[in-house]
């Protein structure tokens, strides 16, 4: 599967210089020519991009995470984490699959893919799996406590867009209230979540 990485809204340009190297964010600077002539330091981040996972079970219910991190509120969403520095998307959707739920999947289809946070860098994949086998346990980092919830795609639609549940996963968010609200749209989400392998 040959994936494309988005573009960022506001990219980081070439001359623009590392003047920070965090754990998770990098900070880039670079002097901008302003409208009347003068020149200003503009700053941006960049940090190692992720992927989600939203696996569909055989009985056609998908597989959210209800998870605990150190210093994070309680939240609902999909599986998944950061692209390792020696990994493609795919293997990563692979890895983040099998650590965070114990299952593994046949196929992956990337559902939506965005860069789209205005001051920072970071590609956002998101993937729905089937095909699913249960081959292990879970194997999480030690700052994560998860709790996996097969839900209905009602029941994800409502989650979602539900104010009173902090649902992480923002991306998708417009095209799950769409779906509540839209009967085409909900149309084409059963189907993009039918636990059949597509050909």
């Amino acid at each position: 599967m040959d994936i494309k990485r988005p573009q960022s809204k506001q990219p980081i340009p070439p001359n623009a210089k590392k003047v920070f190297k965090g754990v998770i964010f990098d900070v880039y600077q670079w002097e901008q020519e302003m409208f009347d002539g003068t020149r200003a330091i503009f700053e941006r981040a960049k940090r190692q991009d992720s992927v989600t996972i939203l696996p569909v079970l055989p009985d056609g219910k998908i597989l959210l995470a209800e998870q605990e991190q150190p210093g994070h509120p309680l939240f609902i969403g999909g599986l998944g984490g950061r692209i390792e520095e020696d990994e493609d998307v795919l293997t990563a959707a692979h890895r983040e699959l099998l650590e965070e739920s114990g299952y593994t999947a046949e196929r992956f289809d990337l559902w939506v893919a965005l860069n789209q946070l205005p001051k920072t860098d970071w590609a956002v994949y998101v993937f729905i799996a089937k095909g699913l086998k249960k081959v292990s346990e879970l194997n999480l980092d030690a700052g994560e406590k998860i709790k996996l919830l097969p839900k209905t795609l009602d029941e994800l639609i409502n989650l979602a867009t539900d104010k009173n549940v902090y649902f992480r996963e923002q991306e998708i968010m417009p095209m799950l209230l769409e779906a509540k609200y839209n009967p085409e749209k909900r149309k084409e989400l059963e189907e993009l979540f039918k636990p059949q392998l597509r050909t």
